[in-house]
């Protein structure tokens, strides 16, 4: 998986907020659900994790040997999510209403742009460790990448239906 899918996947994301009203982005469909502006501090946070996990793999060789799960292969053979709404964690519940649409496009060009550079570093380090994942065990950095870019795209339908509320159609 390449840093360029990755780039057209965050580039959808951030494109997309350029068009959102503040009431776009803090409307909510009901008390259980997310609105866009959640969503958008979600695909933040866990990426910048994501990066923090990638930053373990490539300064050091622990855990190299470890493998993924079986359904965590299946997911990066088939390089997506499964096609299935998922239940996250409680913690999914506490996900903060954005304060600004200009920090959610500074956050979203600063993922971007460090995303990048941790692609280059990848590219020269000498280090191949793995870094363990909550449900899929042990991913190497080029995993981690590739998860990351997965994860927003899953999200896109998210984005849809979110967007389909805002606008229905008549």
């Amino acid at each position: 998986m390449s840093i360029e899918s990755f780039n057209k996947t965050i580039d959808e994301w951030t494109n997309a907020l350029q068009g959102y009203t503040w009431e776009d982005l803090t409307a909510k469909q009901s008390l259980t659900t997310w609105s866009l502006g959640q969503l958008y501090n979600h695909l933040i946070s866990e990426t910048t994790y994501y990066i923090r996990r990638i930053d373990v793999c490539i300064s050091s060789n622990r855990n190299a040997n470890k493998e993924m799960t079986d359904e965590g292969k299946a997911m990066f053979h088939n390089n997506s999510f499964p096609d299935e709404r998922l239940t996250g964690p409680p913690s999914n519940a506490r996900v903060p209403q954005p304060t600004d649409k200009l920090v959610l496009i500074t956050k979203f060009t600063r993922l971007k742009q460090t995303m990048n550079e941790r692609a280059e570093l990848m590219e020269k380090t000498s280090f191949h460790g793995k870094s363990k994942h909550p449900g899929l065990n042990y991913l190497n950095a080029a995993e981690w990448l590739q998860f990351a870019d997965m994860h927003m795209r899953h999200h896109l339908k998210q984005k849809k239906r979110l967007e389909d509320y805002l606008s229905p159609s008549c």
